[in-house]
Formats: structure tokens, sequence, C-alpha cells
């Protein structure tokens, strides 16, 4: 079987790489080691997380908000398995929902482990033994990333687990303790404090989120806390012992002291690690770095083998789905003989707590450190009409804007919707607008939107309205 692309991995990278090969007249195929496609995304991550922390927020609002709003209720309880399986029905709608895109674009679909035989030819071996062998003029890798673990704490998936296990325990925890203060991890230990859990927090730096800006994560944990979580910042984990039920977690204070936290679940969110095992890539030349395994690649993602390119979390920057689907079309238009172009600086990050966490741009930390002079407005949720009337208001949005132009540098906000107000930010930094440009731009009221508003107003002449 000849094609003109061969994509291996079905993620979001993936399987939007091919049916934008497919939409540019290409013939191509995509190439899944599972038995369903959406890769980590869709299977045990982005969407099955959502799924939960949706659930999670609105048993949370029942138990803590209703009643503020005139609504009581009588025997609230959890059944969990519920949750579980709504959780497996939305992920299976989605995986369903890529099937049907890949017919609908005449995209060919073969499971099972996909490595080089050589530049054009694949070997796709299935999970009963039998082997295929594709050929194709190119080859996308989007193979993605699993999660990352510690040489000295071994993961046994029952008591000692990772975000996957995670998404599908059988019970809630009585007492989670979470090692990993990042978006992975915040996100999972909120759903269960949502839902009743003790959630301890351990982070090696001094900051949650740490690759935020500061401002950030000092809101994020104040609310977290205030849910009921608990933090040990500028801990380093050290080793972890199962006995029964149990799992023992030691671990060094700032102070050079021995700290050990009991619970019945440990939950190891210390990042991914690139997913490039079995590939064959030694078959044709390449090779990965030693530390997060990642392939490198040229301005156009092509590999040092032509024909060959990688994507997604393979590859150097940040491990985000949406990455990956703009790298994604990138390719494919490239080798379509287009001339697109990603700024990665206008890529924005998200945390899916609630309050949620948006960003893009640069950071306060980043221009101090670049020398960059620039100027910066605020402003708070509590002074929103909006936020007031939904009792969201924790957070605020941060603008900076260069001190001489007032292009605006960077975004940085937590707040109610702050996942979907950050496209704002991106198109407006997009096409290099200014803070007075956002500021004199008409926002419904009363929206959470106002808030980037006033943020730009603040930061133009100190010019907000409502604070």
């Amino acid at each position: 079987m000849q094609y003109d692309v061969i994509v291996i991995g079905s993620g979001p990278g993936g399987y939007v790489a091919a049916i934008r090969c497919a939409q540019l007249g290409l013939k191509t195929a995509i190439v899944e080691k599972y038995n369903t496609l959406g890769g980590t995304c869709l299977n045990v991550g982005c969407i099955p997380s959502k799924a939960l922390l949706d659930s999670s927020e609105h048993y949370h609002n029942a138990a803590h908000a209703f009643k503020t709003h005139g609504i009581n209720l009588d025997n609230l309880g959890i059944d969990f398995g519920q949750m579980i399986k709504r959780k497996q029905q939305v992920v299976d709608a989605n995986t369903s929902g890529i099937s049907y895109l890949m017919k609908k674009n005449k995209i060919d679909t073969h499971f099972g482990v996909g490595s080089f035989k050589d530049k054009n030819t694949i070997i796709v071996k299935k999970s009963d033994g039998t082997v295929t062998e594709i050929t194709s003029k190119n080859v996308i890798i989007a193979t993605g990333s699993k999660p990352s673990a510690l040489p000295f704490l071994p993961i046994d998936k029952k008591r000692i687990i990772t975000s996957t296990e995670a998404l599908s325990l059988s019970e809630v925890p009585k007492h989670l303790v979470l090692i990993g203060g990042g978006v992975i991890g915040l996100e999972l230990g909120s759903v269960y404090a949502r839902l009743g859990a003790k959630v301890s927090v351990i982070e090696y730096m001094d900051s949650i989120i740490p690759t935020m800006d500061k401002s950030l994560g000092r809101e994020l944990q104040k609310v977290l806390t205030k849910l009921g979580m608990e933090f040990y910042l500028g801990h380093k984990v050290t080793g972890a012992v199962v006995n029964g039920d149990e799992v023992t977690v030691s671990c060094d204070t700032p102070k050079g002291e021995k700290l050990e936290l009991k619970g019945d679940y440990c939950l190891v969110a210390v990042g991914r690690i690139a997913y490039t095992d079995g590939l064959g890539l030694e078959n044709i030349g390449i090779t990965v770095e030693e530390r997060g395994r990642k392939i490198t690649v040229n301005d156009h993602l092509e590999t040092s083998v032509k024909g060959v390119y990688a994507i997604g979390d393979v590859i150097k920057g940040a491990m985000l789905a949406h990455k990956a689907e703009d790298e994604g079309t990138l390719v494919a238009e490239i080798i379509a003989g287009q001339k697109p172009h990603i700024d990665y600086n206008l890529i924005p990050g998200v945390v899916y707590t609630w309050p949620e966490v948006a960003a893009v741009g640069q950071t306060e930390e980043q221009l101090k450190a670049a020398g960059v002079k620039y100027k910066t407005g605020s402003f708070p949720f509590k002074a929103s009409g909006r936020a007031r009337a939904s009792g969201d208001l924790d957070g605020f949005v941060k603008v900076l804007a260069d001190a001489a132009t007032d292009e605006i540098l960077g975004v940085h906000m937590i707040g109610p919707r702050a996942a979907d107000m950050i496209a704002e930010a991106v198109v407006a930094m997009e096409y290099r607008a200014s803070a007075e440009d956002i500021s004199r731009m008409s926002h419904a009221h009363p929206t959470y939107t106002e808030a980037m508003r006033e943020a730009c107003l603040a930061a133009t002449e100190n010019r907000a309205i409502h604070i």
C-alpha cells in the first residue's frame, strides 16, 4: 500500500495532520497502536479529565453554593461509579467522532504498532501478531508522550499511580498525596478535593504551576487552599512505601528535615516524557535526546531524515494538544508546498481548575530577565458585575504591555472561564494590538471578558473604570 503521507499516532497532532493532508489531496494513512483513536488526549488525558472536573464541580457547587442561590437539596451524595461511567461515555463519543472523521476524509486507519523498516516503509504489527508493510513518500511521527516517573519510586498502578489510573479509580481517596504541583496534578487533585478527599501537594519548586507567571501560582494556591488542599513547597520527595492500603511518602523539607505523609493513594504527576519506544528510529539514523527522549527537528519540523517529520510532544516545546494540532497542520501544508508558520510565543497555556488559569505571551519574570521595559494593568474579578452575579470572585486579569509602544506582550488570568477568555488575548497579540486598542473595543455587559478590557484600561495610563 503506497501513500503520500503516513502519520504514526492518532492524538490531536496526528489526526489533525492526517485530516489536513487529506484535505490537500494527499493519499493518507494513520497508524495507531491502541484499539481506539485519539491518543492520550481523548482517551486518558484532556477529555476524560475535563469530564471529571465538570462532574466534581457540579457536586461541589451543589454542596457549597446552591443554598446561596436559594436552592435546597436533601440527601446529597456521590455516585462515583456513575461519574466514572459518564467519563467513559464522553471518551467513547469523542473517539468515535475521530473514527468518523477518518472515514469522511478517506484516510486509511491501520491499528498496530508502527515502526520504521526504512525511511519510506512502515511495519505495522497488529495485536494478533500479524504484520503489514505500508510505504509512503512522507512520514509524520506523532506518538505523543507518557507520564514521567521518579527512578526511586516504582509505580504499581494500584496505590502509587499516574494520571492514567487517577482517571479510573474505584473510589474517592480519603487522603491523596500528590507529587507535583503542575497542571496535571492540580487538575486531578482538585477533582478529588471537591469530592471530599484530603489532598496534600508536594512540589519541589517554591511555587505551584512554576512555568507560568508567579502571580498566577500565588493566587491559585490561595484558592485551592480554601478548597482544603494543603501544599508543601520546596520539598524533595525521597521515596514512597506501600503497606496494604496505605502509602507513606517521604520527603526532605527546605530546612533539610525529614517529613512523612501517609495516604491511601499517591499520585505521581511530575510531567511527561516523549514516547518514542518501538519506533525503530535507529533503523533510519534518528537519535533522540538522552533526557526527555525528544526528536530534533528543523524549522519545518523535519527530522535529520528528509521526508520524515515529527510533531507534538515528541519534539521541543510545551506538551499541549493545541500546539500539536497547529504543528500537524503546518507539516501537512509544508508537504503540500505551502508556506505556513507558527508563532510559538502565542500558544496559550491553560489550567482547568476552578477558577481556571490561562496565559499567553511573556511573563513578568521573562520580561525582567530580558530587560524589556513594560507596564502592567490588572483587574480583579471581585470588581466584575458578571462575576459578582455568579459568585466567582476569585482571580484577576493581568495585561503586560510595552512601556514605549503599548503593544501587548503577555496576558495572564485566573478566573471564571479564563480558558475561553484567553482567545481574545491571542487574537489581539497575533495582530500586535496595543492595550489601548483593546480598551477601546466594545465588550458586552455584563460579561467576564469586561475584565480583559478593564485590565487594558489599567495598563493605559491607569484608566480602569470599575476599580
